[in-house]
């Protein structure tokens, strides 16, 4: 009988590509018409500028012109925003592309025997995970999992199914792959929460290797946990014109909450003792979000610093934002960390890890 591995799976490699097109100053000065009511613009206003988010990058191309997707020559045209099947095109235009830049940033694979794709933002058939085998090069025998909808949560979640795979296949090797492309989905919003929900997306792609040996982190001990009455907080409908994210305000002092209760506490962080951790990955959702688990844990003012410096680069990318963070930690090998990632339900998903030679 084969058994599984007496230590833990390790992410021995991991890179992250975006696209070349930074749209976040021109969505501002786009959402900026779009408020009618001086007190909301003025609140947006001062959300824009105390977001902490510096750029936003998107697979849309610029206008003839040089100027931003929103526009008469854009893709998003004034007045008309295109429908889902557009959206959807684009998707599968771009999504395998993105991927296999971060893919292509690991250098030599190797041999892969299982790919684990994660992603919210787009569908299609074949799959993103065929898609990509194909284009590798990969085995036709390579199993594969396609990890969807799921949001912000999902790297984690894809984290822990290549890390189950090596645990009962100790030869497996697993690419692990993120791919979101949030900017395909523009709304025409005229009020303020589904703009400011807007301000915080990007695209984003992140690739990783799991595997049994070798120096890296070491995936262990993965926790997940659902706050009650709180589906309603994160939703992400599909509609004719795109998906539409609702994004309540109210999340960040959801989560403060929580972390304030010590049953609820232990369950979103995997019951670890926050001051022997010194590698903290925390989804870069907002900075309200980074703000609030700061202070629910009782963390120093640095201690996510690289969730906030993958906030200020790139904005929230979805489930690509973990792997973002995660690839600034590996670079400084943490003795023990924590990863930590919220999402619809309202959901948390977590696992442990800490470098391993």
């Amino acid at each position: 009988m084969r058994q599984s591995l007496p230590v833990p799976p390790r992410l021995t490699a991991i890179a992250c590509a975006t696209p070349g097109h930074d749209i976040h100053t021109a969505f501002i000065d786009w959402a900026r018409t779009r408020i009618h009511d001086p007190r909301e613009a003025a609140v947006f206003d001062r959300m824009a500028k105390r977001s902490g988010i510096g750029r936003r990058w998107s697979v849309l191309p610029t206008t003839v012109g040089g100027g931003s997707p929103v526009g008469p020559d854009g893709f998003y045209a004034d007045g008309l925003m295109p429908p889902t099947s557009a959206r959807m095109a684009l998707y599968a235009e771009h999504a395998p592309k993105l991927a296999l830049a971060a893919i292509d940033k690991l250098g030599t694979l190797g041999r892969i025997t299982h790919i684990v794709v994660a992603s919210c933002t787009g569908f299609t058939a074949p799959g993103l995970d065929q898609v990509i085998a194909a284009r590798l090069g990969l085995e036709p025998s390579v199993e594969r999992v396609l990890i969807g909808f799921m949001g912000c949560y999902a790297a984690v979640t894809a984290l822990k199914t290549a890390r189950h795979i090596v645990r009962s296949e100790p030869d497996a090797r697993v690419l692990v792959v993120t791919v979101e492309l949030s900017t395909l989905h523009l709304q025409p919003a005229t009020t303020l929460e589904p703009l400011l929900a807007m301000l915080q997306f990007g695209d984003g792609a992140a690739a990783a290797i799991v595997e049994s040996g070798g120096a890296g982190l070491a995936l262990d001990t993965p926790f997940a946990a659902t706050l009650p009455d709180s589906a309603g907080l994160i939703e992400w409908a599909i509609g004719d014109t795109g998906f539409a994210m609702h994004l309540s305000g109210e999340v960040p002092g959801r989560i403060a909450e929580a972390l304030a209760v010590p049953d609820t506490r232990a369950a979103l962080t995997g019951g670890v003792d926050a001051a022997a951790i010194d590698g903290w990955a925390v989804h870069a959702g907002g900075r309200s979000i980074l703000d609030a688990v700061e202070s629910g844990l009782g963390l120093d003012k640095t201690a996510l610093a690289d969730s906030r410096a993958v906030l200020a680069d790139n904005g929230n990318m979805s489930s690509s934002t973990l792997m973002f963070v995660l690839e600034r930690l590996f670079a400084q090998r943490p003795a023990q960390g924590v990863a930590l990632a919220f999402g619809p339900g309202l959901a948390a998903e977590g696992l442990r890890f800490g470098w391993t030679d």
